[in-house]
C-alpha cells in the first residue's frame, strides 16, 4: 500500500502545480466593499491586472468608456476605443504583441472589450481592476482632452457614483 501512496501523492503535487500555474494571482482593490462588489460583477474570465501595475509598468492603454465620459477625464496617454460603438480601426498602429491594458469606469465595459480583443488576434491585453474609479481613488491623476490635470471624474451615475471615493463627480 505504501508503494501506491507515493506515486499517487507525485501525480497529486504535479497536477495541483500545473493547474496552480493557470490560475491567476485576484487582485483586490482599497475598499472592501467595492472589492466584493467587482468580485460578483465581473466574469473574472481575462486576465487583470491593478491600477499600481499599469502606473508603474509599459502599456499602451485603452478607455473602454462613452466619448463623453473620456472628454471628462481619463488616464493620461489613454486611446479611446468606446463600448457601445467600440470600433477596432481605433487602434491603429498598435501591433496585435503590444502589451495592452483596457479600463472603464469599474472593468465591466473593458472586460467585454479585451475579450473582443483576444479574439481579433491581440496576444498581451488585460483589464484594468476597478477601472477608472479604482485609478482616481488610489491617488493617479487624470487629464481633460488637452492633457490638463483635474479633478473631475464622470462618475457614470448617481448610483455607481458611491465607488468614487474621490475627485468631483459629473454624470452628464
Amino acid at each position: 500500500m505504501r508503494y501506491l501512496v507515493i506515486p499517487g501523492s507525485i501525480v497529486l503535487a504535479l497536477f495541483l502545480f500545473l493547474w496552480g500555474r493557470n490560475l491567476q494571482t485576484p487582485i483586490h482593490v482599497q475598499d472592501k466593499a467595492y472589492d466584493l462588489l467587482l468580485s460578483t460583477l465581473l466574469s473574472h474570465s481575462v486576465p487583470a491586472v491593478s491600477v499600481d501595475q499599469i502606473a508603474s509598468e509599459h502599456f499602451h492603454i485603452l478607455d473602454a468608456r462613452a466619448y463623453r465620459e473620456f472628454e471628462v477625464s481619463h488616464i493620461e496617454g489613454a486611446t479611446w476605443v468606446g463600448y457601445d460603438d467600440f470600433d477596432i480601426g481605433r487602434l491603429a498602429g498598435i501591433d496585435k504583441q503590444a502589451t495592452v491594458a483596457v479600463y472603464c469606469s469599474v472593468g465591466y465595459r473593458s472586460e467585454r472589450i479585451v475579450k473582443q480583443l483576444h479574439q481579433q488576434g491581440y496576444a498581451h491585453v488585460v483589464n484594468v481592476y476597478g477601472g477608472i474609479f479604482e485609478w482616481v481613488n488610489t491617488g493617479h491623476p487624470v487629464v481633460t482632452g488637452d492633457g490638463t490635470k483635474t479633478e473631475t471624474v464622470h462618475a457614470y451615475s448617481k448610483s455607481w457614483s458611491i465607488w468614487l471615493t474621490r475627485g468631483n463627480q459629473v454624470y452628464e
